[in-house]
C-alpha cells in the first residue's frame, strides 16, 4: 500500500494534551458561570436533517452548511443521468438528507419541540459542541469550531438579556479579560428605521447591508443598498441613524426622535431602555455595555435583541453573540415560545488569551507529582504512595522502572510537572523520601504522610 501523507481538511486542527487543558480551562469557566444562573447541560446529534437546518440562517448562512451524504451504497443506486446532473438542487436534496450542525441554537429549537412534555418552562439549558461552516478559513475562523451556548425559551421577560449581558461580563472577566464591549441592539429598532424610508419589506437587505459597517465602511454600505434597490435619497436618511454618536442614553433619545412614526421602532428603544434599566441594578464588573445601532446579525430568526461581543486587547473580530427569536419553535409546529441566547466563540476566545498570555501556570500542566525510581523494588515501593495522592485528588504519574533518573526528570520539566518525588535504596530504608520543587530546584526529605499532606492542601 501506498504511503498517505498525513494531513487534516482544512479549517480544522488538531488540538495537543497542553491545548486541550487550556480548551478545557475556558470550557470549565464558562460553564461554572452557566450553571451559576440556573442553566442546565443538553447535547443534540452532529447532524441534523436538512429540512432542519436550510433556510434559518440567511442566503448567504445557507450556502456554509456542509451538506452529507446519504450512506451505504446509495450512490450506486442512484440513475446515472441524476449523478450527471450532481448541480441540480432536487438531486443534491435527493442524495443529501443530512448535514452537519451549522449553530446549536437551531438544533435546541427541534430538541425543545421534541421533548416539550418532558421540559419544565422557562427552559434554561447551555451547549458546548462543535459545529461546521464552510467558510474561507483564515485567523480566528475555522471551518470546524466550538459553540458555548445558553438559551432560555418559554420566557418574554427582559431580565434574561439582562442577565446574558452580566453572564458574558462575569465569565470573560474570570478568563482574564479587562477590556471587552458587549454591543446591543435590536431588530425592532432595525425594522423601524426600514420603516421610515417605506422599505420595510427590504429588512433583510437593510440589516445585511449595514451590519458589514465595520468592514467596508459607510461608501461599502451605501454602494450595497443601492445595489440592493435601495435609493439615494432612503440611504440620506438613514445614514443619521446608522451614524448615531454619544452615550447610550443620548442614542436612545436620538432614535426615538428619528423612529417617531415607527411604533414597532418605539418598542425597540424600550426593550433596550429596560435592559439598560436592569444593568443599573447589577453594575457590571469589568464589560462596556454600547447600544450599536449598526449590530444586524444577518441570521433570519432574530425578532428582539441582539448582542454582539468584542475584546479591545487584540485583534480579533467578535468572541460572542446572540439574541431573542420569537417564534423559533414555530418552524417545528410549538407555535409562540419566545426565547432569547447567547453563544461564546471558544476558538476565538482561546486564541485571544494565547495572544494576552492569560492562561494560568496550572492550565499548562494536568499531572502535579511525578514518582521517580532508580528500579523495580523502588517501583513497588512506591505505589501505596500513588494510590495515596490520586486519593487526595492530586494528579500524579508513577514512571515505569528502568530509565534512568535523568530521563525522568527530564519527563517531568517536558510535562511541566512541577513537583517529583525520587525513591531509590536510601529513601526506602529511611523511609524519607527526596521530595524536588522543579520550578525553584529545592529538594527536602519528606515522609509520604508529609508529602501527601502537603500536596493535598
Amino acid at each position: 500500500m501506498a504511503s498517505i501523507k498525513p494531513s487534516v481538511p482544512k479549517g480544522t486542527r488538531d488540538f495537543s494534551p497542553a491545548e486541550m487543558v487550556k480548551r478545557n480551562y475556558i470550557f470549565d469557566t464558562i460553564k461554572s458561570v452557566f450553571r451559576k444562573y440556573g442553566y442546565q447541560q443538553i447535547e443534540t446529534p452532529t447532524m441534523e436533517n436538512s429540512s432542519t437546518l436550510l433556510g434559518k440562517y440567511g442566503e448567504e448562512g445557507d450556502k456554509l452548511i456542509f451538506k452529507v451524504l446519504n450512506s451505504g451504497d446509495y450512490l450506486a443506486k442512484v440513475n446515472p443521468e441524476k449523478l450527471a446532473a450532481l448541480n441540480s438542487n432536487a438531486v443534491a436534496s435527493d442524495i443529501s438528507e443530512k448535514a452537519l450542525r451549522y449553530d446549536l441554537t437551531v438544533p435546541f429549537a427541534r430538541y425543545v419541540v421534541m421533548h416539550q412534555n418532558e421540559i419544565t418552562f422557562p427552559f434554561k439549558r447551555f451547549q458546548v459542541q462543535p459545529v461546521w461552516r464552510a467558510d474561507r478559513p483564515q485567523r480566528g475562523r475555522y471551518r470546524e469550531f466550538y459553540q458555548c451556548d445558553a438559551d432560555v425559551v418559554g420566557s418574554d421577560s427582559l431580565l434574561n438579556e439582562a442577565e446574558f449581558v452580566l453572564i458574558y461580563d462575569e465569565a470573560l472577566g474570570k478568563l482574564g479579560l479587562k477590556d471587552f464591549t458587549i454591543k446591543i441592539n435590536n431588530r425592532k429598532i432595525l425594522t423601524g428605521i426600514a420603516q421610515i424610508i417605506d422599505k420595510a419589506d427590504n429588512i433583510i437587505d437593510l440589516t445585511v447591508a449595514i451590519d458589514k459597517l465595520d468592514k467596508i465602511g459607510l461608501d461599502g454600505v451605501t454602494k450595497e443598498l443601492i445595489e440592493r434597490g435601495f435609493t439615494e435619497a432612503d440611504v440620506e436618511k438613514i445614514k443619521p441613524v446608522i451614524l448615531l454618536q454619544g452615550t447610550n442614553a443620548e442614542k436612545l433619545q436620538s432614535l426615538r426622535e428619528a423612529l417617531a412614526q415607527s411604533d414597532i421602532g418605539l418598542k425597540g428603544c424600550d426593550e433596550i431602555e429596560t435592559v439598560f434599566k436592569y444593568i443599573e441594578s447589577c453594575p457590571l464588573q469589568t464589560a462596556t455595555l454600547e447600544l450599536d445601532i449598526t449590530l444586524a446579525r444577518g441570521l433570519n430568526y432574530y425578532t428582539g435583541a441582539i448582542f454582539e461581543v468584542k475584546t479591545n486587547e487584540a485583534a480579533m473580530g467578535s468572541i460572542g453573540g446572540g439574541g431573542r427569536y420569537d417564534d423559533l419553535t414555530g418552524m417545528f409546529g410549538l407555535k409562540g415560545l419566545t426565547g432569547v441566547g447567547i453563544s461564546f466563540g471558544a476558538d476565538r476566545i482561546y486564541d485571544v488569551l494565547e495572544e494576552l498570555n492569560l492562561f494560568p501556570t496550572a492550565a499548562n500542566q494536568s499531572t502535579q507529582v511525578l514518582i521517580c525510581n532508580f528500579d523495580k523494588e523502588g517501583e513497588t515501593y512506591a505505589l501505596p504512595l500513588l494510590q495515596q495522592l490520586r486519593r487526595q485528588n492530586v494528579n500524579t504519574e508513577l514512571y515505569p522502572a528502568g530509565a534512568k533518573i535523568k530521563k525522568q526528570l527530564d519527563y517531568a520539566n517536558n510535562k511541566n510537572i512541577p513537583y517529583t518525588v525520587v525513591i531509590g535504596g536510601d529513601e526506602m530504608q529511611s523511609g524519607l523520601l527526596t521530595f524536588k520543587d522543579m520550578s525553584s530546584g529545592v529538594q527536602e526529605k519528606l515522609t509520604a504522610e508529609e508529602i501527601v499532606s502537603r500536596m493535598a492542601r
